[in-house]
């Protein structure tokens, strides 16, 4: 950190009077809200629950931090904004964030995070994403009809000489292949992979450990596995066949396929001829690639416009209007993108440690710090302005609330800024999450 001699700063003045600022103002946080998220762990006992599947090697007679308390230093922080482990060189002196983990006394340093992070492997980041769904099961109060897998992967870029470090042709970089698995807003698993493997990799055998587990909690849930055509593979969906799990998959177009489906396509065009509006037609075929076992219904999207034709593809094991199927059930797939995109604002991308599994721990942090915000979201922000935000929003409207620390030997009082525009929203928050 940068070291300065400034007691005292000046800035222009304001109607006459001189403005001056120095750090004295006593121990003041600038994330007074982070309580919400406290609250919200305390429920589900994500990070103590998280905790019991790290090893941990140290002697207990020397240990001063505790493994949950590391696991909530840094999942609270990536919620809160802080996205490094050296931003504790200065947090771990905040009585407000000694609070948030239950510590009388000075939190992990930079050092101690580090270590610790290069501790977990294989075996612990299986079991956590076994928590998610073990958590997911447990939001249920009751028996769900229909559940909707949605799969999918990003590239995460690499910071250097990384382990399993690869160059992606169509991502035109070096990165990971993080695979995610959601069911709506919830997430079920986040696994790091390398680039240089096909973007379904091990997507069958989580596929299978989900389902088995979900058919375990609910036997007659019908269970969707929906996906863009990345992970069309005849292994997966011969699989859903044999376990009568449904799909809703994309196809890749191929010259076979286009022709297969000519006469909605050439209808499609003819229509806009002699129009000049934009046409949308569906369609079926029977279809099955060389690498398939057997034919499959597919459903076809016929659409032409000034920009020439725009045919999609779909792969379903569902019986319906072939429009509606596409629109509504595979179409909505695309939401899945916004919750990927919550991983990123919190941090997923700083998969910088050079180990594997420290930075297969890292995209799990961040995972970690989506369920507590989402929980939040579902349980406190329903039908409020924030109801629909993203987790930046939440942050920065919820979290990111300056208050003046009082630590007594009988109570920690937490003086909230008198100028926090959301007060009605805030205590609407804290009303529900009493109330859970």
């Amino acid at each position: 950190m940068t070291e300065f001699n400034q007691k005292e700063f000046a800035f222009t003045s304001s109607k006459g009077l001189k403005i001056k600022a120095r750090f004295d103002g006593g121990t003041v946080s600038s994330d007074g809200g982070m309580m919400f998220v406290r609250e919200a762990d305390k429920r589900l006992r994500l990070t103590p629950r998280a905790a019991k599947c790290i090893d941990d090697p140290r002697q207990a007679g020397k240990v001063n931090h505790a493994v949950t308390q590391l696991v909530q230093q840094r999942v609270y922080a990536l919620a809160c904004g802080y996205e490094d482990a050296n931003d504790f060189e200065s947090l771990r002196n905040d009585p407000l964030w000694q609070s948030l983990c239950d510590k009388d006394g000075q939190l992990a340093g930079k050092s101690t995070l580090g270590r610790f992070e290069n501790r977990i492997n294989g075996n612990s980041a299986a079991q956590i994403n076994a928590l998610f769904v073990e958590l997911f099961i447990a939001s249920f109060k009751l028996a769900p009809k229909q559940i909707i897998l949605d799969f999918d992967a990003t590239d995460n870029p690499v910071h250097g000489m990384q382990e399993q470090r690869f160059f992606h042709g169509y991502y035109d970089r070096y990165c990971f292949l993080p695979l995610y698995v959601f069911c709506g807003d919830q997430l079920l698993c986040a696994y790091l992979r390398p680039s240089n493997t096909d973007a379904a990799k091990h997507a069958a055998a989580i596929l299978k450990l989900l389902c088995r587990r979900l058919r375990k909690a609910w036997p007659k849930v019908q269970i969707i596995f929906r996906a863009d055509s990345g992970f069309c593979r005849d292994r997966i969906l011969t699989w859903c066949d044999r376990h009568r799990i449904d799909y809703c998959v994309g196809v890749a177009r191929n010259p076979v396929l286009q022709y297969e489906a000519e006469v909605f396509l050439n209808r499609a065009r003819d229509q806009y001829e002699r129009t000049g509006e934009k046409q949308r037609l569906f369609g079926a075929v029977i279809y099955g690639a060389k690498s398939w076992t057997l034919k499959r219904p597919i459903i076809v999207k016929a659409e032409h416009s000034e920009k020439g034709a725009n045919p999609r593809f779909v792969v379903s094991s569902l019986y319906g209007d072939n429009e509606h199927i596409y629109d509504k059930i595979y179409c909505a797939r695309g939401e899945m993108e916004n919750r990927i995109k919550e991983q990123m604002q919190l941090f997923s991308t700083r998969t910088s440690a050079h180990r594997w599994w420290a930075n297969q721990w890292r995209i799990l942090l961040s995972a970690m710090a989506y369920v507590l915000v989402q929980y939040i979201r579902a349980t406190a922000l329903g039908a409020t302005e924030l109801a629909k935000a993203q987790c930046a929003t939440i942050r920065l409207k919820l979290f990111k609330i300056g208050a003046l620390i009082v630590r007594k030997s009988r109570h920690i009082r937490i003086h909230l800024s008198e100028s926090y525009p959301l007060q009605s929203l805030f205590y609407l928050v804290w009303e529900r999450l009493q109330a859970t």
